[in-house]
């Protein structure tokens, strides 16, 4: 059983003027929750169990998923106050570790990384971590992450501002043995980007990376938001 940890108790506030009511994973695509078209695609790469880590208005995913969405299980854990992304995995965390690698995704990103292709990469090299990454242009949203030749991270925060950059596409691969190294209580405030990412590096944990080039979208702000739709049209 592949399980995977969707990060999705964020308050969503630069999302707040394009929908108003919702957390961000429940914002309407095309008359449906984005959540689902990220449900969707991870059931057809093989996930058979998700845990939602949930916080800001919990309620509307929960009551619209419920405990099974096509077959597949749903479990939650719910933040009582907000944990940042890194303290929304640890949350959820306790219901993944157990059974092997897990899959991590952000809520809020959509990103067609092949779970085959990364589970075998991962294992591959022995990773703690292994990051989807995409390539971008785009400057000044998404931080540029240096890999080495052979794919293993070596900054997470590329000096080279200008032209196109591999950057963290929001989909990981996750060992059980790399959340011992972050040290860091469940019920505390952490970011994945700023605090448990750049202390696995700094402790000399197996973070690495591998450029996929599928359909990425991160609707965390407006303009994305209503691109989305786009994209994701089936």
């Amino acid at each position: 059983m592949t399980s995977a940890v969707i990060l999705a108790g964020g308050l969503g506030t630069r999302l707040r003027s394009a929908v108003p009511e919702l957390p961000k994973p429940m914002a309407p695509i095309g008359g449906r929750p984005f959540l689902e078209y990220q449900l969707d695609y991870w059931i057809a790469q093989g996930i058979s169990r998700f845990v939602l880590s949930v916080g800001y208005r919990h309620e509307a995913i929960m009551e619209h998923l419920g405990i099974r969405y096509k077959g597949v299980e749903l479990e939650y854990v719910i933040e009582e106050r907000p944990l940042g992304t890194g303290g929304g995995l640890l949350l959820a965390a306790e219901k993944v570790s157990r059974g092997g690698p897990f899959l991590l995704l952000n809520g809020d990103t959509y990103f067609e990384a092949d779970w085959k292709v990364l589970n075998a990469y991962a294992l591959a090299h022995d990773a703690d971590c292994c990051f989807s990454l995409f390539r971008t242009g785009e400057k000044g949203r998404y931080m540029g992450i240096e890999v080495s030749p052979d794919g293993r991270i070596t900054s997470l925060k590329s000096e080279h501002a200008d032209g196109f950059r591999l950057a963290n596409g929001g989909v990981y691969w996750v060992h059980p043995r790399a959340l011992h190294g972050w040290r860091f209580a469940s019920n505390e405030k952490a970011s994945l980007e700023d605090d448990l990412f750049p202390a696995a590096l700094t402790s000399g944990q197996r973070l690495f990376g591998i450029e996929f080039t599928g359909t990425f979208i991160d609707i965390g702000v407006p303009d994305d938001y209503h691109r989305a739709a786009t994209l994701l049209a089936v």
